[in-house]
């Protein structure tokens, strides 16, 4: 064979293998609500935990560069989706001094014709988000984009009509970029402006019919209380709030409190059948109650506990915060919100932070779609506020969650399998303690490791004991 033609066939080759490539990263990351519509899938049908970081501020506030830091340190800890806010004000100005909207008018974006986003000399505030959202999309991350923040939209800064207008330009920008999800509201009762948040939830849908979309509602609140028939409505969130219990007011606003995983309860029974996930439990390092400074700070073991109830009680992912990266705090900024003691890039190695991925390790460890929340796998009394334990199985699994570490007692003929492995998930470690093999029958009392007390969580970790495995 000559040369030439032997290269031009090298050459062919490499193009359809790089094709092949390229569509194979692009395939199975739209994401899709799974066949029992309790969870999400990519397009291939595998699981997809939605592990989210709250970035609120990131498209204002963070430069190019410190963009890149804070995606990249998101990925390596285990992160999926970036919660951001497209608008935070209808004055917004990115940190390159350039402005989102002529006259603060959302139907009439300002954008520069022939900016080039690639080049750093020469974009605007649309051409900034679409550089970042392009950067996610390079480390496999969602960005989970608020079109217009509640109180712009309470405060009647944005009418009905310019809503729908933004919603499809912004539908239209985004539509094509497989990493995006939308969530509608911002911070807000749908109640409030109902009509507006219903045509930016039907607009954005018409637009873009392929990506997911949510609601992010107000405080002790979930979108399930507005719009559960909403066809744009793909799954619920709720925003459990910073409250703590001495600081509760649910019973007299009749909502829940504190206890998260009641959200999710009410939720998982709803019909139509949807996937729901607390998209705003306490942050990391933010007082109790967010306003009073002098009030303790929300630690990493709070943020643990938040997550493994609301994910036990049937969540189909869930999004940790933090008082410093939410806001991107930076020291240019003239004070700080929410009593915030870190900068940004400092706040991103919390503890909290650097554990949120054992909980999606552990779940994706287990069989995925058959997981149901169980707390008739409790023998006795579940408990209540700190001591209540979360319960979840699948067809060969059962995993409890003790905050305070205090003993309890489980049914054991709730799975399958004559015998069972029994373990403690370390939350804070992912690391797993073999407590030894079991019959599976009866009521067997199980103390967790160290002594009870706040914050001494531990995961009982129950599972069908292959036979092979067993006499080895």
């Amino acid at each position: 064979m000559k040369q030439p033609f032997r290269n031009k066939i090298f050459f062919f080759s490499f193009l359809l293998l790089a094709f092949a490539v390229c569509a194979s990263a692009q395939t199975g990351k739209q994401l899709k609500v799974s066949a029992n519509h309790r969870f999400f899938t990519d397009e291939k049908g595998q699981p997809f935990f939605w592990l989210g970081d709250t970035g609120w501020l990131l498209f204002s506030k963070l430069t190019r560069d410190e963009a890149e830091t804070y995606l990249e340190d998101r990925r390596k800890k285990g992160f999926n989706v970036i919660q951001v806010m497209v608008l935070h004000t209808v004055s917004a100005v990115n940190v390159y001094d350039d402005s989102a909207l002529i006259n603060r008018n959302v139907a009439r974006p300002l954008t520069t014709p022939g900016n080039n986003s690639a080049d750093a000399k020469q974009y605007d505030y649309w051409d900034h988000v679409d550089y970042i959202v392009d950067l996610a999309a390079k480390k496999g991350l969602y960005m989970a984009m608020v079109p217009v923040w509640g109180t712009n939209v309470k405060s009647g800064w944005v009418k009905k009509e310019d809503a729908a207008t933004y919603a499809k330009w912004l539908a239209d920008r985004y539509k094509n970029r497989w990493n995006i999800i939308w969530l509608n509201g911002g911070d807000t009762q749908g109640s409030d402006s109902s009509a507006t948040w219903k045509a930016i939830g039907s607009t954005l849908k018409a637009a873009d019919p392929s990506h997911l979309e949510s609601f992010h509602p107000f405080g002790r609140t979930s979108s399930s209380e507005y719009f559960q028939s909403e066809p744009w409505m793909d799954f619920n969130m709720f925003q459990s709030g910073h409250r703590s219990y001495d600081l509760d007011t649910s019973k007299s606003e009749h909502r829940f409190g504190p206890d998260n995983y009641k959200f999710t309860n009410i939720d998982y029974n709803l019909k139509p059948t949807k996937p729901t996930l607390d998209g705003e439990p306490s942050y990391e390092l933010i007082p109790h109650g967010l306003h009073d400074t002098t009030k303790p700070y929300w630690g990493a073991a709070d943020v643990r506990r938040y997550a493994y109830w609301s994910v036990f009680a049937g969540g189909a992912g869930h999004t940790y915060g933090h008082n410093s990266v939410m806001q991107m705090h930076k020291p240019t900024d003239k004070g700080s919100a929410y009593g915030s003691k870190k900068y940004w890039y400092t706040a991103l190695n919390d503890s909290g932070a650097q554990q949120m991925h054992y909980l999606k390790d552990l779940m994706l460890s287990k069989s995925y779609f058959d997981r149901v929340p169980d707390e008739s796998l409790i023998a006795g009394d579940i408990g209540e506020k700190y001591n209540y334990l979360a319960a979840t199985r699948g067809k060969d699994y059962a995993l409890i969650y003790d905050y305070t570490g205090r003993s309890f007692s489980v049914n054991m003929d709730k799975i399958s399998g004559d015998l069972i492995k029994a373990s403690w998930y370390d939350p804070r470690t992912g690391r797993y303690f073999l407590i030894g093999h079991f019959g599976n029958r009866g009521v067997r009392n199980f103390d967790p490791p160290g002594e009870e007390g706040e914050g001494n969580d531990w995961v009982l970790v129950l599972e069908m004991l292959i036979k092979q495995s067993y006499t080895q």
